[in-house]
């Protein structure tokens, strides 16, 4: 009898499992975003798995010292998202350093000596070599990699970049590479999903990346991104750090904070600073809600979520009135007339409400 009721005891665990899924915690992952200076690279470790997307810069040994500070001897996937010096930099040292598995990169050809380089690397590995494409999946171990771009090569190197949506468990992160806003368009009329509660910014966050469409469909809890400190193109760029701070998403930087380390059991994250262990600053001090002592909530600054505290402004007209913004700056309450549905007397109830202003107008 008592076996019997062990066996069953087993088999409904076992079914409760399967159908927990993901709601079980898994063994730690980690994710390091490197500082290695105006470039990027980043290095996932889970249980049964080490995958190094990119390599910063050729003119530095910095990838190559964190990975043997950390102990990696074998890489299983080294994910090159596009031959710009910047992230193929150390890549030929890597390959000939460690045991590199497998390798990807998109199929775009450059013109350069350090991408003849890397090429010359993979052949004299032992490294397996692929091109993904949109719409593929792969497991490793637990974690799944999703690629979301490139659908094909193009004669834009941007445009052929490999951007890949990591998931661990209920934990989802987003690698954009060099991806800017056309490649953001082809995968937002894709049928993959984008959510993901850490997204790292394309193109060391440019403007030429990160569109609020994008944004609002990544829907990111924090987002990261790899830059120089003082570095001459001013990533990241203020209309992308505006568009986050309205969205109320955390912003970290390896030029303010250093490495950046993300941990996850699959069913919730910390993020910290490699150097402290501690977690860091977002960047600015612009991360609390945009509202004045009263709970107000000031119409070019409030972030989408406050938006919807006012009366008659759902999650679409949120959204109009920060491609609105976009434009230009609303002058007053009355400048809502330019959302959709909002006429004379729904605006007049918006201000009966009392909860939207411009800062430093006085309404009627």
């Amino acid at each position: 009898m008592g076996r019997k009721w062990l066996s069953v005891c087993l088999v409904t665990l076992l079914l409760v499992s399967a159908v927990a899924g993901t709601s079980l915690a898994l063994q730690e992952m980690q994710v390091f975003y490197l500082d290695v200076g105006q470039a990027e690279s980043t290095l996932l470790r889970g249980p049964g798995f080490t995958i190094l997307i990119d390599a910063g810069n050729r003119d530095s040994r910095d990838v190559l010292d964190f990975l043997h500070d950390l102990g990696v001897e074998t890489i299983d996937l080294f994910i090159i998202t596009h031959p710009h010096a910047d992230h193929i930099g150390q890549a030929p040292e890597v390959l000939r350093t460690f045991e590199v598995s497998e390798v990807w990169m998109s199929g775009y050809e450059h013109s350069t000596m350090l991408f003849e380089d890397v090429v010359d690397a993979i052949l004299e590995s032992d490294a397996y070599y692929y091109e993904p494409r949109a719409g593929e999946l792969f497991q490793f171990g637990p974690l799944t990699l999703e690629v979301l771009n490139p659908a094909e090569v193009g004669t834009n190197l941007h445009d052929s970049n490999i951007v890949v949506r990591a998931v661990y468990g209920q934990i989802a992160l987003l690698f954009t590479g060099d991806a800017e806003r056309r490649a953001e368009t082809r995968m937002l009329q894709g049928s993959q999903p984008l959510k993901a509660q850490i997204l790292q910014l394309g193109h060391h966050g440019s403007r030429t990346s990160s569109s609020l469409e994008f944004l609002l469909a990544v829907r990111p809890e924090a987002a990261i991104y790899s830059a120089g400190r003082q570095n001459s193109f001013g990533h990241p760029h203020e209309e992308v750090v505006n568009r986050l701070k309205i969205l109320g998403v955390y912003l970290y930087g390896t030029d303010q904070n250093g490495t950046i380390v993300v941990s996850t059991n699959g069913t919730s994250y910390d993020l910290v600073s490699f150097a402290s262990g501690e977690s860091p600053l977002p960047l600015g001090s612009g991360y609390q809600k945009d509202m004045d002592t009263q709970g107000r909530v000031e119409l070019n600054t409030a972030s989408f979520l406050d938006l919807q505290r006012i009366v008659h402004i759902g999650p679409a007209r949120a959204r109009e009135i920060l491609a609105l913004r976009e434009s230009f700056p609303l002058r007053s309450v009355d400048d809502l007339k330019w959302v959709s549905g909002l006429g004379p007397q729904r605006i007049e109830e918006i201000k009966q409400q009392g909860l939207a202003y411009i800062k430093g107008v006085e309404e009627d």
